[in-house]
């Protein structure tokens, strides 16, 4: 895991300052998204495990400390100090795979205040980059409307981290496959892929390409078909699969061009070939809005890969997150700054029965009746507690989730959240915080 300079520099600072003050109370920090961006009615948390696996290997190195004294120049009362860090805090948090919405709390983090406060960075990072990659392929995945789906988006993240993000968000939220090998070694996960153009180009002809990747690979043979002409391309590939009996294994792959016209000339072709059970593989460029255009548009297409625009979820490329100190030393603060007002102490969100709307409220306060607490207990001084945590367990949570959530959130196309209230309790809290400044 990350060391503990994966952070920005202010944190440092304010650590030092409170550790040289005797600041160390236990202070509660807040995470949360501000706002939904337009084209979102709903998010996927995501990112939780990276953090936890952090937040327990939480240490100085002797080279990091070295630097930081050689380098940023902190003292040697601050050294020791940071040398002894731990992270000896408790998290509560929205566990991953469950549908949430802006203005309520995905983690909250109790800890001594240097330890609460250093640690800021990491988990904004962590949790904003994946929870908006499984946002995005949870969209791609309902426009797919349970076709195949496969993430192609490692060649075109952004850095290899991003990557190995993607692929696990995609499988939280039920995509089959991914081209990533070491995702799906990591993760135990199919692994997918075809060729390329460039394996086309080598061989002195489509046709002895073809041939050729039916003979290395007959249980995978999935035929690239727009390299030069596309339909030619497709009769090339209906020899082969006749030539090597691949009839009921077999695929092509439109990968440029008119998807939905190709895909219906191409399903024609191989149907009055006989060749009913291969299947169309789809790519290029697409998203949840081109998926759900060509399906709607009847196209015959069987499987989708997904890779840049998911990879970089390229409409809303960033959340709004924050992590807001809402309680220190037992007393409850708030931030007033024009809108950017937090509000103050730990906190519990609680769901509707029929998901069609969310209640923030004080961590203590008890859930109005039949109403589902989101967030729960994954971390008691610094030790992670038994969550069901891994990809099935949060696979099965978006499932759950997805199938309640009402269909304006649910929409691709002006999606509307469901509403987000303050409990009575909390905004007499913020009332007399406010009341008090």
């Amino acid at each position: 895991m990350p060391g503990a300079l994966l952070t920005d520099l202010y944190e440092l600072n304010m650590a030092a300052s409170y550790l040289r003050r005797g600041l160390t109370g236990d202070a509660t920090f807040s995470l949360y998204v501000r706002t939904l961006p337009p084209t979102r009615g709903f998010l996927v948390a995501a990112g939780l495990e990276a953090c936890l696996d952090f937040l327990e290997s939480l240490r100085f190195d002797d080279d990091e400390l070295r630097w930081l004294g050689d380098v940023a120049g902190y003292d040697d009362t601050t050294l020791d100090a940071f040398a002894a860090l731990r992270f000896t805090g408790d998290v509560w948090a929205v566990p991953e795979g469950r549908v949430i919405f802006a203005g309520e709390p995905l983690l909250e983090v109790t800890a001594p205040l240097p330890e609460a406060q250093l640690v800021e960075t990491l988990l904004l990072n962590q949790i904003t980059t994946q929870t908006m990659l499984a946002s995005k392929a949870a969209r791609c995945r309902l426009a797919a409307r349970g076709t195949t789906i496969v993430d192609f988006a490692f060649r075109r993240t952004h850095g290899v981290d991003a990557a190995m993000a993607c692929a696990r968000a995609g499988a939280m939220v039920g995509f089959d496959a991914t081209s990533n090998v070491e995702a799906a070694r990591r993760w135990s996960l199919p692994a997918a892929g075809t060729m390329a153009h460039s394996y086309i180009e080598a061989f002195p002809t489509e046709l002895d390409a073809f041939r050729a990747f039916a003979e290395d690979f007959p249980d995978r043979s999935t035929f690239l078909v727009d390299t030069y002409d596309t339909l030619t391309g497709v009769r090339r590939a209906i020899e082969v699969i006749r030539e090597a009996g691949l009839s009921d294994r077999a695929a092509i792959r439109l990968d440029s061009g008119d998807l939905g016209a190709l895909a219906v000339a191409a399903r024609s072709i191989l149907d009055d070939a006989g060749l009913r059970r291969v299947r169309i593989f789809a790519s290029g460029g697409l998203d949840e809005l081109a998926i759900d255009d060509l399906l709607s548009g009847g196209a015959p297409i069987d499987a989708f890969g997904v890779g840049t625009l998911a990879g970089v979820s390229a409409d809303a490329p960033f959340l709004d997150t924050v992590y807001k100190l809402v309680s220190y030393a037992g007393r409850p603060v708030l931030k007033r700054s024009t809108e950017k007002e937090t509000l103050p102490g730990a906190k519990q969100v609680f769901r509707s029965p029929d998901a069609t709307g969310d209640l923030v409220a004080r961590r203590a306060e008890d859930p109005p009746s039949g109403w589902q607490p989101l967030l729960q207990p994954v971390m008691a001084s610094g030790t992670p507690l038994d969550h069901d945590a891994g990809l099935e367990n949060a696979r099965a949570r978006f499932e759950r989730d997805v199938a309640t959530l009402p269909e304006s959130a649910r929409r691709l196309r002006d999606p509307r959240p469901p509403p987000i209230r303050v409990s009575p309790a909390l905004q007499r809290l913020t009332d007399e915080v406010r009341g008090s400044l």
